[in-house]
């Protein structure tokens, strides 16, 4: 699976950061703690991050949620 963060050159190098781990379902203690932040520092990037706007989008390899299974498969090829 990739993360990939759409509008990111929008956020800056901090706010790039903390979202990222964010999304990755860090809690705020968490992120402050590896980014050596405080947690209200954490909120506030985090916060104005969204404000600027950016889009996550999940890339998932083949068929990783289990849409199909095999005889679907078999039987297009």
């Amino acid at each position: 699976m990739n993360i990939e963060i759409r509008g990111a050159e929008r956020l800056s190098f901090r706010e790039r950061q903390v979202v990222v781990l964010k999304e990755m379902g860090w809690s705020n203690e968490q992120v402050a703690k590896r980014l050596s932040l405080a947690v209200g520092t954490v909120a506030t990037l985090y916060n104005r991050a969204k404000s600027k706007g950016y889009q996550v989008v999940i890339v998932l390899p083949g068929d990783t949620l289990g849409l199909f299974d095999s005889a679907d498969t078999e039987e297009e090829a």
